[in-house]
């Protein structure tokens, strides 16, 4: 029978005054990858839109039809950004259920066959977007009058990010001798 650990010997929360006491981690602005502070301003610039849009539609009872547009736009960009954070902390939705099981001859080659495919499925995606932005041409947007090729740049440069990101991570799977998928619950620690 296996023994419970013991429920105090984590940090105390609780003090001798009966008072909680909890003390939040320093803020650190210098680990945050330049890809997070494009999604961010991205963000803003999406929640900005949308508080204009309810304000002109439900205030001033006067929508603003190129809100709509703008916002999806925005919400786009937010997501290819931002999606570079996530392959860079490498915690994009995966398979280890049966990585626990496998002996580690099998699971090595998988887990790098999966680096090498998802940075060769992101290196295709990049180029793939930059021939569309080349068949667009000068294809504008519905309502506002700016070229499609603006939200398209946006994607490409995500793509581009996640495509650098993915062989970073490829590089550092190579240099400690296991990939997240072999050991669930490591981070992407060095930067």
């Amino acid at each position: 029978m296996s023994q419970l650990p013991d429920i105090d010997s984590g940090p105390k929360v609780m003090g001798d005054d009966g008072q909680f006491h909890a003390v939040d981690e320093e803020v650190r602005f210098d680990q945050t990858p330049l890809e997070a502070w494009f999604a961010l301003a991205f963000f803003w610039a999406l929640g900005l839109t949308v508080f204009y849009q309810f304000f002109t539609r439900y205030v001033l009872n006067d929508s603003a039809a190129w809100t709509e547009e703008i916002a999806r736009y925005l919400l786009i960009s937010t997501v290819f950004t931002g999606a570079a954070i996530g392959v860079a902390k490498n915690n994009h939705i995966q398979v280890d259920f049966f990585y626990r099981f496998m002996p580690r001859w099998l699971s090595r080659p998988l887990g790098l066959l999966v680096d090498f495919l998802r940075t060769g499925f992101l290196v295709a995606a990049t180029f793939l977007t930059w021939q569309m932005m080349d068949k667009l041409g000068s294809y504008k947007m519905t309502i506002v009058d700016l070229p499609m090729n603006m939200v398209y740049a946006v994607v490409m440069a995500g793509f581009a990010a996640m495509s650098l990101r993915s062989l970073w991570v490829l590089r550092l799977h190579l240099q400690r001798g296991y990939c997240v998928l072999e050991r669930p619950g490591t981070e992407m620690s060095e930067r």
